[in-house]
């Protein structure tokens, strides 16, 4: 029997599908009022994105730009507020319900405390969200994370704070670009966790020039004292026009092995000191109160962003606005948006027809690890998915990523094929996806 050679662990970071770098400019640019008329709208979720940072991680590839000139952040708002206008005219007269909303960027606490209210005033009261009735998820950073800033988060509603940590060791944060004192983060954290505000998140980071596993443990159980709600552990990926996009050429087997072996050292660490694996990347504190997603779905209900760096899905199209990672595009885009008057029309997309919905659902419903529920994908697609997906699911199987024990009803990943999500999600991606990923210009 011929033994399947297993592909390499770290191919694409998989969020969503699809893929930002396959979305195009669409010719017709149709009326947002067009595309939302038929969609459901009793379980929808918001996006807001603040695409300001202190500073430039040396991995960061998000839409962003560093600081924020003059009176740039209250044009954006202004422009922030034109569009949330704009897009619940164009939804109707209809009922309209959110599940759950979410501010990222960037770094929203960027934002003064006094910009945070009207963020959160233009959800509220131009979009519609009830704000303290739905989990409302925001992030922060060290520096920004300041007591006024906190309090609007925690008097408005947020459930849930995320904050980038990525190493508690000094010299690592310094060799991922990341300018910050431990001594830093500790007074961040001990101001997130005095606002009171239900559920914490750590993001940290696994694959630093430098790291050992007993720095990247000493790392894991510094964030363990503060007894997060919610860790993310994140491979470092190489890209293009970052910080470190000079180390492209790094990404050799032997970094593959050494992200391999630090996150099954967190895997375990976590598991072992009450913490559940969700995904690949987050793992949940058994005792932890649930500041999920409601009973919005994200392979089903629609997605509203706001802001120039944030994605909008409905069922046959996703769209957003332009997107680049080199600073004077993304200083020319956010410029773009804050001049725009007319909020009517999807610019920048990519449509999803029957097959792309099959692959998206497959997709963000496999990689989590509670896995997949059959019955759920046969009642919207009309099959079993080894009636599309045969051969992919076939060679997961033989690769041992698919558990043999899951019962029938479930489609369920092993703790190797959780793993390795970053090379089975690429896997699921379409022949035209890949092509228009492959065919994107980095700007």
């Amino acid at each position: 029997m011929t033994t399947m050679t297993r592909p390499r662990p770290y191919q694409s970071y998989v969020y969503g599908y699809p893929h930002k770098t396959a979305y195009r400019p669409l010719a017709d640019q149709p009326l947002l009022s067009d595309l939302w008329a038929r969609e459901p709208t009793d379980a929808l979720s918001l996006y807001a994105h603040i695409p300001f940072c202190e500073y430039r991680c040396g991995f960061c590839n998000l839409f962003t730009r560093i600081g924020a000139p003059d009176d740039l952040t209250l044009r954006y708002l202004d422009a922030l507020e034109r569009q949330a206008i704009a897009v619940r005219a164009a939804l109707g007269d209809r009922p309209v319900r959110f599940a759950a909303a979410a501010f990222g960027g960037g770094t929203p606490t960027y934002l003064t405390a006094g910009e945070l209210t009207r963020l959160c005033d233009i959800a509220e009261h131009r979009m519609g969200v009830d704000l303290r009735a739905v989990p409302l998820s925001v992030e922060t950073s060290p520096t920004t994370a300041t007591a006024d800033r906190l309090a609007v988060l925690a008097e408005r509603g947020t459930t849930r704070i995320s904050i980038g940590v990525q190493s508690f060791v000094d010299s690592e944060a310094k060799a991922a670009v990341r300018p910050q004192r431990r001594g830093e983060v500790e007074a961040a954290l001990q101001r997130i966790r005095s606002a009171r505000i239900p559920v914490l998140n750590i993001d940290l980071i696994y694959g630093i020039e430098g790291q050992t596993e007993d720095t990247w443990r000493s790392s894991l159980r510094a964030a363990l004292a503060w007894q997060p709600e919610e860790l993310y552990l994140y491979p470092l990926y190489v890209r293009p026009l970052t910080g470190l996009g000079k180390l492209a050429g790094a990404a050799d087997e032997e970094w593959d092995e050494q992200r391999l072996r630090l996150y099954r050292a967190g895997r375990d660490l976590l598991l072992g000191h009450g913490y559940e694996q969700a995904s690949m990347r987050m793992f949940r504190r058994l005792d932890a109160p649930s500041a999920g997603s409601g009973d919005y779905a994200c392979q089903t209900d629609g997605m509203i962003g706001l802001g120039s760096g944030a994605r909008s899905y409905t069922a046959g199209l996703h769209y957003s606005f332009d997107y680049a990672v080199a600073p004077r595009e993304v200083r020319g885009i956010i410029d773009c948006y804050t001049g725009t008057t007319d909020f009517g029309r999807a610019e920048v997309g990519r449509r999803i027809d029957e097959d792309e919905a099959r692959r998206r659902h497959l997709l963000q419903s496999l990689l989590q690890a509670e896995g997949m529920d059959v019955g759920d994908y046969r009642a919207r697609f009309g099959a079993h998915p080894s009636a599309h997906f045969a051969t992919e699911l076939d060679e997961f199987a033989a690769l041992g990523w698919l558990d043999p024990d899951a019962e029938p009803a479930l489609l369920r990943l092993t703790p190797e094929g959780l793993a390795y999500s970053d090379a089975l999600g690429p896997r699921l991606f379409s022949p035209a996806v890949r092509a228009a990923m492959a065919a994107y210009e980095v700007k």
